[in-house]
């Protein structure tokens, strides 16, 4: 079976890539059958030598491989009709921005499976980038508060080699005794988060010690769902419930506020859950954030001042207090808004290699075991000009009435 690792071209560029040259090694020994093709590629965090060094096919043919690997949406010209690709195509909660994607996708008969939604029966995900977006985030979290403080100056994190460069700067760093930390969210990109606050020997602390108590040491507290939603009608929370009927619930995130120096959200967002806080909050004395990190990166809400996505070469934005306008973030009455959308870029290698070990432990064993536990089947989103059964919800989406 051949597959083909094809060049990334979406602008702006992303180095990433779904297998390295060690996994495409490791994945010929293991499986004598799979052949592997790489598309060159100048960008590619791994060089074409490097996959050369492997014994590797490097070719701009890609026609005649049964299933295309990539990261980020294929542009629609270069879309190859009649073919099977692996990539984000950020259609799956009806994204407008990439419905013509989604239509030319079905108008050339391509199998499309989607990473998002590599899921094992239970519905979890098992291939993800949301580690990296975590590591990622938090250091710009840090970097943010020493530039909007003018306490001190962390190089990019995508001028840092790997991982491990990334941890040396921050460790350089002594942040104030007195400073607070709230984290949000408690999956990959919370978890990963929470590895750079401990790496650089912050203390966690739980969330009743967090809102009332002072420390002479900089501290944060990961908190969950339920830590900052309540039921609007004072009944009994479940989470299980939340996730199903968010309506029922408000914000309860305001006691983090009054005490939080640095706002990091790491939570994953489900369509109809409440703000965080509202605009007009950020006016009061009482609201406490210099910085808000929002790696999650929803537009507008469920943090209102999420104004925009930031770049990675521009990652900094200023939210003025009293009219909720985009300003410079180093204006007195700002807050430092870092809203990157593509953080995992920022450690090419580092997430490549990551991905691609879930990938080759879950994906590739199913082309080759029948799909026996339905990973396929659960990620294909189209075959043969349609949309699979999981997937007709997108119908009225694809044809533009919605």
């Amino acid at each position: 079976m051949r597959f083909g690792l094809i060049k990334e071209r979406k602008n702006p560029p992303d180095r990433r890539v779904v297998l390295s040259p060690e996994a495409c090694e490791w994945l010929k020994d293991q499986y004598p059958g799979i052949d592997i093709r790489v598309e060159p590629s100048d960008i590619r965090v791994f060089s074409d030598a490097l996959y050369r060094e492997k014994n590797l096919t490097i070719s701009q043919e890609m026609k005649d491989c049964e299933v295309l690997l990539g990261v980020k949406e294929v542009p629609i010209r270069d879309l190859i009709p009649n073919t099977s690709y692996f990539f984000f195509s950020h259609t799956i909660k009806k994204q407008a921005y990439n419905r013509e994607l989604l239509q030319a996708v079905l108008k050339n008969k391509i199998t499309l499976y989607d990473h998002e939604v590599i899921t094992n029966a239970k519905g979890q995900r098992l291939v993800a980038f949301g580690r990296y977006a975590g590591l990622v985030g938090a250091y710009h979290a840090i970097r943010t508060y020493g530039l909007k403080q003018r306490l001190f100056s962390l190089p990019q994190a995508n001028d840092l080699k790997d991982l491990d460069a990334l941890i040396a700067q921050l460790k350089t760093v002594n942040l104030p005794a007195n400073v607070k930390i709230v984290l949000t969210g408690t999956g990959r990109v919370g978890n990963g988060a929470a590895e750079i606050l401990d790496a650089m020997g912050l203390i966690k602390v739980c969330q009743d010690h967090f809102l009332d108590r002072h420390f002479e040491k900089a501290v944060y507290c990961q908190i969950d769902v339920l830590d900052y939603h309540k039921r609007a009608d004072g009944q009994l929370a479940s989470k299980q419930e939340f996730f199903k009927h968010p309506e029922l619930y408000i914000s309860d995130f305001k006691k983090y506020t009054e005490v939080s120096d640095i706002f990091i959200a790491g939570h994953f967002y489900g369509q109809g859950a409440p703000a965080f806080f509202r605009m007009k909050d950020i006016a009061a004395a009482s609201f406490k954030p210099v910085v808000i990190a929002d790696i999650s990166c929803d537009i507008g809400h469920p943090i209102p001042t999420t104004l925009r996505a930031s770049t990675i070469k521009d990652p900094i934005y200023g939210v003025d207090r009293a009219t909720g306008k985009e300003v410079s973030y180093l204006q007195d009455n700002a807050i430092a808004v870092m809203a990157v959308d593509n953080l995992p870029c920022e450690l090419p290698a580092d997430a490549s290699e990551g991905f691609g070990a879930a990938f080759m432990e879950y994906v590739i064993p199913a082309f080759f075991n029948g799909d026996k536990d339905g990973i396929l089947a659960r990620a294909k989103m189209t075959e043969n000009g349609k949309l699979t059964p999981n997937f007709e919800y997108l119908s009225d989406f694809v044809a533009g009435k919605e």
